[in-house]
């Protein structure tokens, strides 16, 4: 499933060509996804400009101006695209339709935005801009990881007390918005601790120590354009590139990249989720 690199790349794929554009027509092909579509989506979002797009943890939405805001989770299997980019920086022509293209949106500007999803693991709903962090699939959600409301005070004391590993803790979205399962194995195998660490039992300033570095491996993903393992693509269609930098993600059996550490890679189930981690280096 992407997670917030993944969602944050596509976000910024699309800004360019959403952000102050009209949805000249929106095609909605199938009554549901994951859930059912919102009643008459094609037509309330037909002729709406998007006046801006943003990620709430592992979500897009896109704020309408019609007072209301599509909420857009890509799944298992979820990807947006763009074709026909006016200012340059997609692939000109059209591609031909596919059999999965379930939400398809024509911009005024020229540009196809198209949401494409085999397994319709994905979701979309349409609700109110106004207290739209009040919805049910937002409200639950812990502070963003790369904003202002997470730092060291905050961790040391989410994490104070907890008997749960700290593996399980970080992918706790109450907790912390956006991080999965890739982010948090690369993120603590750089601060040095084991994912099977109960996370109340870890001093405060390695709890500290693990804020900057779960911003950094968040940085380095984005920067990579996220981590292409099945279905994820940008939103221009390319791959993503950060699986290539992977310290300890799948990479089971092969050597700790550490210098001077001559462990090798171990993975372990955690609540059905694999932990990869280097027994050595990560204590």
């Amino acid at each position: 499933m992407p997670e917030l690199p993944e969602v944050e790349t596509v976000r910024r794929g699309l800004a360019p060509v959403m952000e102050g554009a009209v949805i000249a027509q929106a095609e909605v092909n199938r009554p549901d996804l994951r859930w059912p579509l919102p009643e008459g989506m094609a037509e309330r979002l037909t002729g709406r400009r998007v006046d801006r797009l943003r990620r709430r943890s592992k979500y897009l939405l896109a704020g309408l101006d019609s007072g209301e805001t599509l909420l857009v989770h890509l799944g298992m299997s979820g990807r947006i695209t763009v074709s026909g980019d006016p200012l340059g920086r997609f692939a000109h022509d059209h591609p031909a339709r596919e059999k999965h293209d379930h939400v398809v949106l024509h911009m005024g500007n020229g540009a196809r935005v198209t949401y494409n999803d085999p397994r319709r693991f994905g979701a979309m709903d349409l609700l109110a801009s106004d207290g739209q962090d009040r919805h049910p699939l937002l409200a639950v959600l812990g502070p963003e990881p790369l904003g202002n409301e997470f730092g060291e005070p905050y961790l040391i004391d989410a994490l104070k007390g907890r008997r749960t590993a700290i593996k399980a803790a970080l992918l706790d979205q109450g907790l912390i918005a956006g991080l999965g399962n890739i982010y948090v194995c690369e993120a603590l195998f750089r601060a040095g601790i084991s994912p099977l660490r109960k996370a109340g039992n870890i001093s405060a300033a390695r709890v500290a120590a693990l804020v900057p570095v779960i911003r950094t491996v968040l940085e380095d993903a984005i920067a990579a354009g996220g981590s292409s393992l099945r279905d994820y693509r940008q939103a221009n269609g390319e791959l993503g590139y950060f699986q290539h930098s992977f310290d300890v993600y799948g990479r089971e059996g092969q050597p700790c990249r550490n210098p001077g550490c001559d462990g090798t890679i171990r993975r372990v189930i955690q609540s059905g989720r694999s932990s990869f981690h280097c027994p050595r280096c990560q204590r």
